[in-house]
């Protein structure tokens, strides 16, 4: 009963997102605020896990940067998520691809 509760107050602050999975290359359009200045950074990379459900849901996306991975962790459901793009689909046959984080 309680879990029916929860799922219908948050279906109300979902938003309409493109559907991801990893291994897709996603290019996500976050917010930065710096002083009182606020800009759009695009952080484009690969998905390497999904993790949680409705508004709790995250997504890391991880890059190589000057030789360097990075990976960052990005809620769904954020504000400061301003666009998520799917540049190419792929097809993994894991839920986590954190064997990426070994490749060269």
């Amino acid at each position: 009963m309680n879990a029916d509760i929860i799922r219908s107050i948050e279906q109300g602050y979902q938003r309409e997102l493109p559907r991801v999975q990893p291994g897709d290359e996603v290019a996500l359009h976050l917010k930065v605020v710096e002083g009182g200045k606020e800009r759009t950074q695009v952080f484009r990379g690969t998905v390497i896990a999904l993790r949680g459900s409705g508004n709790g849901a995250t997504m890391t996306v991880r890059k190589i940067s000057y030789g360097e991975g990075v990976e960052r962790i990005v809620p769904l459901n954020s504000p400061n998520l301003k666009k998520l793009e799917v540049i190419t689909a792929d097809r993994a046959r894991r839920a986590k691809l954190y064997h990426l984080r070994q490749a060269v």
